[in-house]
């Protein structure tokens, strides 16, 4: 796992989006993972403007979402299909067949779960997955006691994450309390993942899913069974790790390290 500490958001949205950026230049037909909230919203405007400005290309790329609220339509305004289309999607030169969103109005939960699974398979896998991290340490809606190697399926909120999410909804009871979403195991079968936080809110979640045990507790701790991890955290989420010194002392010395082949 590679922590990298950032300044800011701005130089956090910057670096982890010239990561994607490279991943799609090497191969075009690539992938991608994509979550949803605040925090990935600097990484999609950056990647917008690469976009604009370089020419950077997504006509080849696929994607599948991690989760969606279940009884939200794609036009609710708090749906995650929503989000992705105002602030990714229609800046972008994604085909609309190649993205894939959970249904929050599926009348069968179980067989849409199923297919889903199979698609990403059929598409060959996820090449980079992108994700953020709750307050209590989940990834996707993995929340805190979900296997580690779960799949994705229908999840009951955890009143924190209702009360974190509270904020985009006009009152706490217009949250919904279950949404589909991609398991632990399922964003595990990633070949690359990229977590971002940024936020003192967001430290010690940081710390215990980096530096912690291993523990269906702490979802987003699985992570480090994974052999190709990059997370990208501003000055404030790095404030409870307690190996900061040396992450610093990694990225300072990284370029000069010999190659491994």
């Amino acid at each position: 796992m590679e922590v990298v500490i950032c300044a800011n958001p701005k130089e956090m949205a910057q670096r982890s989006a010239r990561l994607i950026a490279d991943v799609l230049n090497a191969k075009p037909n690539a992938v991608l993972g994509m979550a949803t909230g605040s925090t990935p919203l600097g990484l999609y405007q950056e990647l917008v403007r690469m976009h604009r400005a370089e020419g950077l290309d997504f006509s080849q790329v696929t994607t599948f979402n991690l989760d969606e609220y279940v009884g939200l339509s794609p036009q609710h305004e708090q749906s995650y299909h929503f989000f992705m289309q105002q602030n990714f999607f229609q800046h972008v030169n994604i085909p609309p067949q190649n993205v894939y969103i959970p249904s929050g109005t599926t009348s069968n939960c179980r067989a849409f779960c199923d297919w889903y699974e199979r698609r990403i398979k059929e598409c060959g896998g996820i090449d980079v997955q992108i994700l953020g991290i709750g307050s209590d340490g989940h990834i996707a809606f993995n929340e805190p006691g979900s296997s580690l190697m779960s799949r994705t399926r229908l999840k009951t909120l955890a009143k924190s994450t209702i009360d974190d999410n509270a904020r985009f909804f006009a009152s706490r009871g217009d949250v919904p309390i279950y949404a589909i979403t991609m398991g632990v195991g399922t964003i595990l079968e990633a070949r690359q993942c990229v977590l971002l936080a940024n936020g003192g809110n967001k430290a010690r979640a940081i710390a215990q899913a980096v530096e912690g045990p291993v523990t269906s507790m702490i979802t987003a701790s699985a992570l480090q069974l994974h052999p190709s991890v990059q997370v990208f955290v501003d000055a404030a989420a790095a404030g409870e790790l307690s190996m900061r010194e040396y992450y610093q002392w990694i990225q300072k010395n990284k370029p000069g390290a010999p190659r491994m082949g």
